[in-house]
């Protein structure tokens, strides 16, 4: 087994990752909640994940990629304290993106992400928005290299970090690493469940 590197993303990486990250999320309850159409949602979450990292992602510097001979095998996207919340700017930049990725649907993406920011902390910390890993190297250690890369960062600076588990079958997984669920948000309509998790930083 080859080992994964991880390293920073680039502007070049954006269409890499995208297609990385819409294969992981492909069975995404909660993406398949918002795009029911198999075919409209492994077009639509390419455009939404390349979106999110062209215009939000990158210009804030929380974009890492794990590699490893065959170029992108995962991809995660961060942010730093205090900068969860999209600029106005971005938001314009990316609305088009947005329109294009879910169409019709495009209602229940807002629902989304209006039901996430409204349960948001505020205190300080890093916002692991999105990680996955192509089906092809899952269980190969790509998400663990990822993870490490950026909580060790959080440790260094003691600085908690969180996320949104949007599959209950990550939940263990995460907790692994240090977060524990907080609570549970519901979608409206009969939708699927959404599961924040907050990590503690670890003193070394």
């Amino acid at each position: 087994m080859v080992a994964a590197a991880v390293r920073p993303g680039r502007r070049p990486d954006v269409g890499p990752l995208a297609e990385v990250l819409g294969r992981a999320f492909h069975d995404d309850p909660v993406m398949t909640w918002v795009l029911p159409d198999d075919a409209a949602r492994t077009r639509g979450l390419q455009r939404m994940f390349a979106t999110m990292a062209r215009h939000h992602f990158l210009r804030g510097g929380g974009v890492e990629v794990a590699e490893a001979g065959d170029g992108v095998g995962a991809a995660a996207l961060w942010d730093p304290p205090g900068r969860w919340k999209q600029t106005r700017l971005e938001e314009w930049l990316m609305m088009p993106g947005f329109v294009r990725a879910f169409g019709s649907r495009v209602a229940h993406g807002q629902q989304v992400a209006e039901l996430m920011k409204e349960h948001h902390p505020e205190e300080p910390h890093w916002y692991l928005a999105i990680i996955g890993s192509d089906p092809a190297v899952r269980g190969t250690g790509f998400g663990q290299a990822l993870m490490r890369s950026r909580l060790d960062r959080c440790d260094a600076e003691y600085a908690p970090a969180y996320l949104e588990s949007s599959n209950p079958d990550n939940i263990a997984y995460y907790e692994r690493f240090g977060f524990e669920v907080t609570r549970e948000l519901t979608l409206p309509d009969g939708g699927p469940t959404l599961w924040p998790m907050w990590r503690q930083p670890r003193s070394s």
